[in-house]
């Protein structure tokens, strides 16, 4: 059974809000990577992206870009992915997923991709500008229900209800709702048009809503109970790790993050 399945199950059994959080692979280390991951795991996050490093991130905003930056001047690789996912996987029990670029996925190989995912323990997958029109050339969506991956997929307040529709009949998991339209990044104020974005989004979709791009504080994830499932918390991790010490950052991470729980 997939991990992700059961967390969802779990989630709205409770009827509460999930929280999924989001690192770079690399970064400010593979090893800061890992120690990050396991104290937002211990804090009580449902669920953890991992992107992998891209030269070219578009749907991110200049906190997550110049961490890919750094990432990859690190040195780190896609098999560095695979195998942090692999030793995140066997050791913490919540669900991660590979968030990341389609031309990374299309250089690497579709199919070995989704194998290679799979046998590291990934959940899912969260591919932003995989172009769901080609599916019938890229059989991407083929190759990871083959290898028991969701395809999480992203929408926005930009798009239209036929988008909406057609997306709507490849979806799995949990539909990923940007609360703007735009790139990433941590704000102050939620946009006052979600609300009504996110019920048009729910009268085509019938699994969780995620919502993302701008939480960075409790107040935010509470104005999402009743309208979403899950709060994307990602440039806001970020910004408290490239705020913090060394030798304070992880104590930093498990404060921000327990300090965004909402029951």
């Amino acid at each position: 059974m997939n991990k992700l399945s059961e967390k969802l199950k779990e989630i709205k059994k409770r009827k509460r809000i999930g929280l999924m959080s989001h690192v770079v692979v690399g970064y400010p280390s593979l090893r800061e990577t890992f120690e990050t991951v396991k104290s937002m795991a211990e804090c009580g996050v449902d669920m953890i992206e991992l992107q992998i490093p891209f030269s070219d991130p578009l749907a991110d905003g200049s906190t997550i870009m110049k961490a890919c930056e750094a990432s990859l001047a690190n040195g780190t690789k896609v098999s560095d992915s695979f195998k942090i996912m692999k030793e995140l996987s066997e050791q913490i029990q919540i669900p991660f997923l590979f968030m990341s670029y389609y031309n990374i996925i299309y250089k690497y190989g579709i199919e070995k991709f989704c194998r290679d995912a799979e046998k590291a323990g990934a959940s899912g997958l969260i591919v932003p500008d995989m172009p769901i029109d080609e599916e019938g050339e890229e059989h991407f969506f083929r190759f990871a229900r083959e290898y028991n991956l969701f395809v999480i997929q992203v929408v926005s307040p930009a798009s239209t209800d036929a988008r909406l529709e057609k997306t709507a009949k490849l979806a799995t998991g949990f539909v990923y709702c940007t609360a703007r339209q735009g790139t990433t990044g941590a704000k102050d104020v939620m946009d006052k048009e979600l609300t009504n974005y996110l019920e048009r989004v729910r009268r085509f979709f019938n699994i969780p809503l995620a919502v993302g791009f701008g939480i960075s504080k409790r107040e935010h994830v509470k104005s999402l109970v009743g309208h979403a499932d899950i709060a994307v918390v990602g440039s806001a991790v970020i910004d408290v790790i490239n705020k913090s010490n060394k030798e304070d950052m992880e104590s930093n991470i498990r404060r921000f993050i327990s300090d965004l729980q909402v029951e």
